[in-house]
């Protein structure tokens, strides 16, 4: 998911990719308000070993997400957030990458300004996905065989508001952007989502999104 929020301090990021296989040596830029260091990872990438010291975003370029989900969740399950870049943009590859907590920029599909974006935002818990990518999400949560009255409840459970909040949300913005749309403060949309995630049972703002959406079994467990 998108914010506009800014660091505290400018991030370090790693990027993980075949040699020669960046397309971006102007990136990040002198005056670019996320990003200030940045590091080339070359393969074997030893994620299992962790991510080098101090980074706080690792940015994954590669051909085939489903090959990297390993690597994934080996980071996620050290708190480093990932933004995964690739070429495929089929629903399959957004969803299995989107589940396992990294957020999806489509090649062609994101400008620069967009990646330091999404790296600022991996940081903050906002899953960034690129314009294709959410659209592969939407299209993988219409084909689920959970959809239709189970979904509908779940959804039921949301005042109009929540709803509302979780619409903009599902489509990539952040809080401020989200506030903004509204005509809302940020603190009021931040207990909206406080609120959404206690009534859905979701963990975060990606798991919301799955169960919003309909791509992960809609099971909210009603607190009082």
């Amino acid at each position: 998911m998108r914010s506009t929020e800014r660091p505290s301090r400018q991030l370090f990021v790693a990027l993980a990719c075949a040699e020669g296989d960046w397309p971006y040596d102007d990136w990040p830029v002198p005056d670019d308000p996320y990003v200030g260091r940045v590091v080339h990872l070359a393969p074997p990438f030893r994620f299992s070993e962790g991510a080098p010291e101090g980074v706080d975003v690792v940015v994954l370029r590669c051909e085939d997400p489903s090959a990297v989900l390993r690597d994934l969740r080996e980071l996620g399950d050290r708190g480093v957030p990932v933004i995964v870049i690739s070429p495929r943009r089929d629903t399959d590859a957004v969803v299995e990458v989107f589940r396992s907590g990294a957020g999806y920029l489509v090649e062609g599909d994101y400008c620069t300004h967009m990646l330091s974006s999404a790296a600022m935002a991996a940081t903050v818990g906002h899953t960034y996905l690129s314009p294709s990518a959410c659209a592969a999400l939407r299209e993988g949560a219409r084909r689920m065989p959970t959809g239709g009255d189970a979904v509908e409840r779940l959804r039921g459970l949301l005042s109009p508001r929540e709803r509302q909040v979780m619409e903009l949300l599902s489509t990539g913005l952040g809080a401020q952007e989200i506030g903004l749309r509204l005509r809302l403060s940020e603190k009021t949309v931040r207990n909206n989502l406080s609120n959404i995630y206690a009534k859905l049972d979701a963990r975060g703002s990606t798991d919301a999104v799955l169960r919003w959406l309909g791509a992960t079994p809609a099971t909210p467990v009603l607190r009082t």
